[in-house]
């Protein structure tokens, strides 16, 4: 049997097959985003299914098709996509980082508020958000906003193209900020304060509760046979799913153009606090997670566009790592997420000296980003969960060296599975899960770990007193451009 996970990012749409012996093949598209004003950020929904459905056939050309069973979806969460009554897309989907909407996130924060929110939802309001964007459409876009049929996530538009289902999972609607997260239903108290009603809303599932099957023009068109879709994860719950990240204090760490600290919780408990996303997760418990903007993209940005090269190795090449000079980056390139919430702080250097080389200023970039982590899974320890260890993924896991500084900034053991597929792997488990086949739980069993690095004694203390500084530095910059 086959399984098809599909990995509906930001810039490209990821499609695996998985099979009895692993993963198949695997199938990239790319489509574009649209930027029409400053901070804005869109996309159209066709453009995901056409290339979702052209990839499918590229995926599965050299296969038996009558052998696929189920596919799964992960996807960028966040976004908001609006369907009128004949279920045509109202306007292009609003995206996950588009930053149109502090006016309503500030609304729902100060004037509703926090706590309220957190009582309501499990989660403070953050720009990216869904619940703020259908408030954007409803005040500046009001013929749009009547129009609403259907409101979706940009997963769910390719599980509706596919099955004609309105549908959901509760891991991608714990970031639509009109879930209750702690008892897995849609918020009737938000639903009142975005101007919505439940009707408008996709049915509610578990990630890996089969939703229905591919519809028999699109199974014909594609060669298949009966074929179940699962209603899929969010992109993060996902690729937990993929990287065997399901137990309770299970972490995972991914090391993308983004930074994404994942826990795993059997329990469900409230951060009145600190900007730390508690969400469903895939596997029917529940998850903390924090997301910092900007991480390896720090490391581009610096060495492509600053120093101008593509050679990662030589920016490093011969460095004393276990010297102290005094440098710290801020990595909040585009504004950050957790754990300030503030879309207007911006990224620095400090403690630029005479002395101060390129290759300081190249290795500090690493050490920031690995100090912003470490904020962030301290918070997640204060709540009372335990990480003595965590997996760790995504493009920044090439580099070794800053695996090495990143293992000794946290203290502990960073596990490199040998898997690095992610969200396409953990969707193509999730549809196995749902379709009742043996291959999901032997996934999580027999995950492979193809590399462990161990924290350095030396370094750990060094960055033991580098951290408390940079700890003290986001609140005097903000204080001291914002007082």
């Amino acid at each position: 049997m086959y399984y098809i996970g599909i990995d509906l990012g930001t810039s490209s749409v990821k499609l695996l097959l998985l099979g009895d012996e692993g993963v198949q093949n695997i199938v990239t598209r790319e489509y574009a985003v649209s930027y029409p004003e400053a901070g804005w950020s869109e996309q159209s929904p066709e453009d995901w299914w056409r290339e979702t459905l052209s990839g499918i056939k590229e995926l599965t050309r050299d296969i038996d098709k009558k052998l696929v069973k189920g596919i799964g979806i992960g996807g960028q969460m966040h976004g908001l996509v609006i369907l009128d009554e004949n279920d045509n897309v109202i306007r292009p989907a609003i995206l996950w980082n588009d930053t149109r909407t502090q006016k309503e996130t500030d609304y729902l924060n100060n004037v509703i508020g926090k706590k309220r929110l957190v009582d309501m939802t499990g989660n403070i309001a953050f720009a990216g958000f869904t619940a703020p964007k259908i408030m954007w459409v409803r005040d500046n876009e009001p013929d749009n906003f009547k129009r609403i049929s259907k409101i979706m996530l940009p997963k769910d538009y390719i599980v509706y193209r596919l099955t004609g289902k309105h549908c959901t999972d509760v891991s991608d609607a714990s970031g639509m900020l009109l879930l209750d997260v702690e008892n897995r239903c849609w918020s009737e108290e938000m639903l009142k304060i975005t101007g919505i009603t439940k009707e408008q809303l996709p049915k509610l599932y578990e990630s890996y509760d089969i939703v229905g099957e591919v519809l028999k023009e699109i199974s014909d068109e594609l060669g298949f046979g009966k074929v179940n879709v699962a209603a899929g994860a969010g992109d993060n719950a996902a690729a937990a799913v993929g990287t065997g990240t399901v137990k309770n204090g299970d972490c995972n760490i991914s090391l993308g153009t983004s930074g994404t600290v994942f826990v795993a919780c059997d329990n469900y408990k409230a951060d009145y606090e600190n900007a730390i996303h508690n969400f469903c997760h895939a596997n029917g418990a529940y998850h903390y997670m924090a997301c910092m903007l900007s991480a390896a993209s720090c490391n581009k940005w610096w060495l492509e566009d600053i120093i101008g090269t593509d050679d990662y190795t030589e920016a490093y090449a011969d460095y004393d790592i276990y010297s102290d000079n005094g440098l710290i980056f801020l990595p909040y390139m585009m504004g950050e997420r957790s754990p300030h919430n503030d879309a207007d702080i911006r990224g620095m250097f400090y403690g630029l000296g005479m002395s101060t080389t390129r290759k300081d200023m190249s290795v500090a970039i690493l050490e920031g980003v690995a100090f912003a982590l470490k904020q962030n899974i301290d918070i997640i320890r204060s709540m009372g969960i335990d990480i003595n260890k965590s997996r760790v993924c995504g493009g920044g896991t090439k580099n070794k060296l800053w695996l090495k500084i990143m293992a000794s900034v946290l203290g502990i053991e960073l596990e490199v599975p040998e898997n690095q597929e992610g969200a396409s792997f953990g969707a193509a488990l999730l549809a196995a899960k749902g379709s009742g086949d043996a291959m999901y739980d032997n996934a999580i069993d027999g995950l492979k770990i193809k590399e462990v690095i161990t924290p350095d004694k030396r370094l750990t203390e060094k960055y033991a007193r580098k951290y408390e500084l940079f700890v003290k530095l986001y609140p005097a910059v903000k204080s001291a451009i914002r007082p």
